[in-house]
């Protein structure tokens, strides 16, 4: 049998309280009924997807959680912009 996985990334989503929102995050104020369902019948756990010696963000994170090695694959996030806009890339850039 195959194992299906769902990942919820809410990026951003623990950002600063927000004045509008009662002081709360934007998580914090969200009614999340779809992300609760599936966290009520899942696994939730821990990891870690920045390794220590590496400065914390969200293109790190996600490309640990693709499966990459962002110490051997990681070059920065300007790649990762120049594609999203359609920029190609040669091996030297």
């Amino acid at each position: 049998m195959t194992t299906k996985y769902a990942i919820i990334v809410p990026d951003g989503a623990a950002d600063e309280p927000l004045e509008q929102f009662g002081n709360k995050t934007v998580l914090e104020a969200a009614e999340t009924p779809n992300m609760d369902k599936i966290s009520a019948q899942g696994r939730q756990g821990l990891v870690r997807t920045v390794p220590a010696d590496m400065e914390p963000g969200s293109d790190v994170a996600q490309m640990s959680l693709l499966g990459y090695d962002p110490l051997q694959y990681y070059s920065g996030r300007a790649p990762i912009e120049a594609v999203a806009r359609n920029i190609e890339l040669s091996a030297n850039d």
